[in-house]
């Protein structure tokens, strides 16, 4: 799916229920766990990762509302594992390499233009 528009799916019609986001990274210890804790006052966030101990399950695909991975290997990766479940879901990538610590400023600036691009 095009990244386009996330923000319009952010509350549901007539009440305020929180989009459920799932970021995604590799080991779910920098991108992914930054996100979700910097926008978790915005969406119902969740993370999680595809290389770890607890790799994304497929109950935690099927909770989110959005999938915004990291990269696009991330998104091909996601396909091969659960080709059902991604065939339904939207799921964004925001292009953001593997360069970054957990927390780190630069990180979280990143994260939120590329969120806002998406408005």
């Amino acid at each position: 799916m095009s990244s386009g528009n996330i923000i319009k799916f952010i509350r549901t019609e007539g009440n305020n229920v929180l989009m459920k986001v799932l970021f995604i990274c590799n080991q779910n210890e920098n991108r992914s766990k930054t996100a979700e804790e910097l926008f978790k006052d915005r969406f119902e966030t969740k993370s999680a990762g595809l290389y770890n101990k607890k790799p994304v399950t497929k109950s935690q695909l099927e909770w989110a509302d959005v999938i915004i991975v990291m990269e696009d290997l991330q998104r091909k990766e996601l396909a091969k594992r659960f080709p059902d479940l991604y065939l339904g879901k939207r799921i964004i990538s925001l292009d953001v390499p593997d360069i970054y610590r957990y927390g780190q400023d630069s990180l979280k600036s990143m994260l939120k233009s590329k969120i806002k691009a998406l408005a």
